[in-house]
């Protein structure tokens, strides 16, 4: 006898009301107004309050200072942190971060490539003072930071140009074009450095993590005081992180055999 249809299974139409909201928001890349919130998952400003209501106790959202725009709460932020830790690169990356972090005396980052951005999921602080405030969740700039164009350099255009039109507005598309050159040479270089930049005082090189496809997975970056740090392209700093990114890529699982 053949297997029968499965059945649609009931669920709860408000829950999943709630989830286009949030939908929305993760879509949406920035905090967002009632209004456009609402219209964004076709609800109507009231019928939107409601569910915002809820999801505001939950923590699934929270309302930014000053001007109470909606954006991903606390136990957003939570739940995806659990579902990194099922990433079998970012739980390989972590022992050998922190390794990093005791072997250079420096803060390193771990940060993800997301649609708002490279997103930082872990920060090893060394515990040397920085005048740069950076934690996990932080959302580095596209064009003034290592992290920010090492992702832009492996990552295709379509999936950032939204983000740097934000970031960049009039920005005149030479301008564009020339920033699209220099990824070109981080691209030869495997890695990529800021001095001075963002914040003047701190300096961070950045490397990133590719699969046996050159997909980027994610980027580690070493962050510390510009004078302190050795920033040279062959300098000891960029060694380590060479060594440190080779060390993940060699326990990274083969898909292939995976698959098979």
């Amino acid at each position: 006898m053949s297997a029968s249809p499965a059945k649609t299974q009931r669920g709860i139409q408000s829950v999943e009301v709630a989830g286009r909201l949030l939908q929305a928001l993760a879509l949406a890349r920035q905090p967002l107004p009632l209004v456009a919130l609402a219209a964004a998952a076709e609800l109507s400003s009231a019928q939107a309050h409601t569910y915002l209501v809820s999801l505001l106790r939950l923590g699934l959202i929270k309302r930014t200072p000053g001007d109470g725009h909606y954006e991903p709460g606390p136990l957003a932020l939570r739940l995806g942190m659990a579902r990194l830790a099922q990433e079998p690169a970012y739980r390989l990356a972590l022992p050998q971060v922190q390794q990093l972090s005791q072997d250079t005396g420096l803060s390193v980052a771990i940060s993800l490539p997301t649609p708002a951005g490279p997103t930082i999921v872990h920060y090893a602080h060394a515990g040397k003072p920085l005048h740069v405030n950076l934690h996990v969740g932080t959302v580095m700039a596209l064009s003034d930071t290592a992290t920010g164009r090492a992702y832009c350099a492996y990552v295709p255009f379509a999936a950032w140009q939204g983000v740097w039109e934000v970031q960049h507005p009039g920005v005149a598309k030479s301008q564009l074009r020339h920033f699209q050159e220099e990824l070109d040479a981080i691209r030869k270089r495997g890695m990529e450095r800021a001095v001075d930049l963002p914040s003047p005082g701190v300096t961070s090189l950045c490397m990133p993590l590719l699969d046996a496809q050159q997909q980027l997975l994610l980027l580690v970056t070493v962050i510390g005081s510009s004078g302190v740090i050795d920033a040279g392209w062959r300098g000891t700093v960029a060694r380590q992180l060479r060594g440190c990114i080779e060390a993940i890529a060699a326990t990274l699982p083969d898909t292939e055999e995976e698959a098979a």
